[in-house]
Parts: structure tokens; sequence; C-alpha cells
């Protein structure tokens, strides 16, 4: 069980950090970083709603069904956003990565690359998942097309899934990872981050 607590996961470019309430300022700054909560197919709170869903998801965690991370740049320790590990299944076990969002300026940086190897692994090689899912918003091609790249399998489509905040139905595309083929997705995860961090060629 004590593997399921709050934990603290470090790379080259992030760190990922137990969420508590003292980031809410910070992840309100991040998130006015490209006004995120006017994506309307997204669930970024406006600055003056941050603490409220810091809140929210330290309730979930104190349920047990959330492990919520800040994700801070290595060095300046700025935050640039959030990601949980929520619908969390002990038993089987298995767990969802979500809500994440990553302030404008830090995405296509490798910071969502290096954030998600680092759950991953340690959701397959301590936590023992046999699998991994993700969850969006049909309309959020962005996030679809950045959730197959990471190696995701699509599973299917949860068609009129869920309300969202404006009264539209949101249809789900759910995709999930599996222990048998993490192997290869840390592989390539690995590579993809080399090469995003390798110095460019010289010119001719």
């Amino acid at each position: 069980m004590a593997a399921w607590q709050p934990v603290t996961l470090t790379g080259r470019l992030v760190t990922l950090s137990p969420l508590s309430l003292a980031d809410a300022p910070d992840l309100a700054v991040a998130a006015a970083d490209g006004r995120l909560w006017e994506l309307w197919y997204t669930s970024v709170p406006t600055p003056e709603a941050m603490a409220d869903d810091v809140a929210a998801k330290l309730a979930a965690q104190e349920a047990g069904t959330m492990l919520p991370f800040v994700v801070r740049r290595r060095g300046t320790g700025d935050a640039l956003g959030v990601t949980t590990y929520c619908s969390v299944d002990r038993e089987t076990p298995r767990l969802e990565i979500g809500y994440t969002w990553t302030r404008a300026s830090a995405q296509r940086t490798g910071v969502n690359t290096e954030s998600k190897l680092l759950l991953l692994a340690h959701a397959f090689e301590v936590l023992s998942c046999v699998a991994v899912e993700f969850r969006t918003h049909w309309h959020n091609r962005q996030s679809r097309t950045a959730i197959a790249a990471l190696g995701a399998r699509q599973d299917g489509v949860l068609r009129a899934h869920r309300r969202q905040p404006d009264g539209s139905l949101r249809d789900t595309v759910v995709f999930s990872i599996t222990s048998t083929e993490w192997p290869a997705v840390r592989s390539d995860l690995r590579s993809r981050l080399a090469r995003h961090s390798a110095p460019p060629s010289p010119q001719a």
C-alpha cells in the first residue's frame, strides 16, 4: 500500500511533485500562459478557480481515487502544469493518467514526453499496473495525436459520455498501454526524448 502514496518523480527536464494548495498561485500563472481555460474541449480551471480545483483533486486523493502532481521545470522551479493518476483500481491494478494540462510555452518542448515516461515507469515498474489508460475529448485532436504518439492504442469511443461545463455532451476517446507493451513503449519514449534534447546538426 505504501507504493500508492504521493511520490516525487524526477527527470532531466521536469519534476513531478505531490500537488498542494500552495501550488495554486503558480498554477494560476501557468494556466494564463495561453489562456488554456478558453479551449472549450478541455477542463483547465481559470486562475480564479485554481485553488478550488486543487482542493478538489486533494479531496480525491484523500478518497484514494487520485494521485495529483504539479509539473515543474527543473532548475527554475517554474510551474508548467498538472497531471494525475486517476480512476485508480488497486485490486487489478490499473489506473488512468489524466486531468493533464501544460502551459502553452512548454508544449512541444519534451516536457510532456518526459512527464509521461516518468508516470508510466512508476505505474508499471513500481505499482505493477497491468494497464494504463488515457482518455480525451473526441474534438481534442492535439491530445489524441499526442496520446497515440506515446504508443497507446485506441480502445474505443464512449459516445455522449459526459456533460461539459457549457452543457454540450462529450464523446470520450479511450486509449491504453498494457504491461506487455510497456518495454517497447519505454524504449520509444527514451529515444524520442534523446532526439528532442540532442543538439542541432551542424550547418553544411
